[in-house]
């Protein structure tokens, strides 16, 4: 696989947090937060991308990832083409390389991918075109790099800190491609306490998330917690799903305002959404005082455009002069 990284340090693709250094990390993180912008602010106008096309390829449902990628890449100043399942040629059996030459031939700069199958990010980066740069949108279970961006962004400009943060991970952590990013980006930016909350047949292997504790008990994976962020189970990546019972999750697994009494004072509540609502957390939750969903979401924004102008700046100095 090639780097990630160009031969001066920048960044040249995106499929993985693994391998970034906290400096790293830390950089796009102050790149995220010059553009943040509060729901009622004026949207942030700039050219970083002038010139550039965007292709954001998903081949899996998404509404927060994907509308995100769009207004980033559109607030610096790019050419935005939006593809999914439905109205690619992929569903004439056209395979995803092609798919990518074919835009590669329309000058493409950035591909922007979401899809199922675990490896295409690595594949595609392989053998894009040296001028071509490849963003994981959301890779099967494997990972969710920008995801994991903005969810420790949410941390950071909440708690200024990372060491000395209890931080819970709750819910369907085996299939969970942002527990993946975000344990990873926590544990790079110095967070020691890193909490797996599970039910058994939902925590990953033993071999996965070194250095996390791991809790089959709830009130016990969440005990003076700083953060808790919830999880989604994935049923649809689940061969099991037809024999969980939801209201029984609840009441093991749930996140209610009883539950979140056994937590820190100003514990964080986070969700990487889509959330179900009286399975994995309460609305009285979901909606209330320490939660940050709603802040995650624009967040995810101001990740994007980083990642993006960061990309931008490192194709700058490969672009061939007119």
């Amino acid at each position: 696989m090639r780097s990630q990284l160009d031969d001066h340090g920048g960044l040249r693709h995106l499929i993985s947090l693994d391998g970034l250094s906290r400096e790293a990390l830390t950089g796009l993180l102050d790149r995220a937060e010059n553009y943040r912008r509060f729901p009622g602010q004026s949207a942030y106008e700039g050219r970083e991308l002038a010139g550039m096309t965007i292709a954001n390829l998903f081949f899996e449902p998404s509404t927060r990832t994907r509308a995100s990628f769009d207004l980033a890449g559109r607030r610096l100043g790019a050419h935005v083409i939006n593809l999914d399942t439905q109205s690619s040629s992929r569903v004439k059996g056209e395979t995803m390389l092609d798919t990518i030459y074919t835009l590669e031939a329309m000058n493409t700069d950035v591909f922007v991918i979401r899809d199922s199958e675990a490896g295409m990010p690595e594949f595609l980066i392989d053998h894009v075109a040296d001028h071509v740069s490849v963003i994981s949108a959301g890779e099967a279970h494997v990972s969710h790099p920008t995801q994991g961006l903005l969810d420790v962004l949410t941390i950071r400009c909440h708690k200024r800190r990372f060491a000395g943060l209890a931080v819970a991970i709750v819910g369907d952590i085996k299939h969970s491609r942002v527990a993946r990013s975000t344990a990873r980006a926590l544990q790079t930016l110095g967070t020691s306490d890193l909490r797996l909350v599970a039910p058994a047949p939902l925590l990953p292997s033993e071999v996965e998330f070194s250095g996390a504790q791991r809790f089959i008990h709830m009130d016990d994976g969440i005990a003076g917690a700083d953060v808790v962020m919830m999880l989604r189970i994935q049923k649809e990546r689940m061969a099991q799903s037809a024999d969980l019972d939801d209201a029984q999750y609840f009441r093991q697994f749930g996140l209610d305002a009883r539950r979140l009494q056994r937590c820190a004072a100003d514990v964080l509540v986070m969700h990487p959404g889509p959330m179900n609502r009286g399975v994995e957390i309460s609305s009285e939750v979901a909606d209330g005082p320490h939660s940050v969903i709603r802040e995650q979401v624009n967040n995810g924004v101001a990740v994007r455009m980083a990642v993006l102008a960061a990309i931008a700046a490192t194709l700058t100095r490969k672009r061939k002069p007119l």
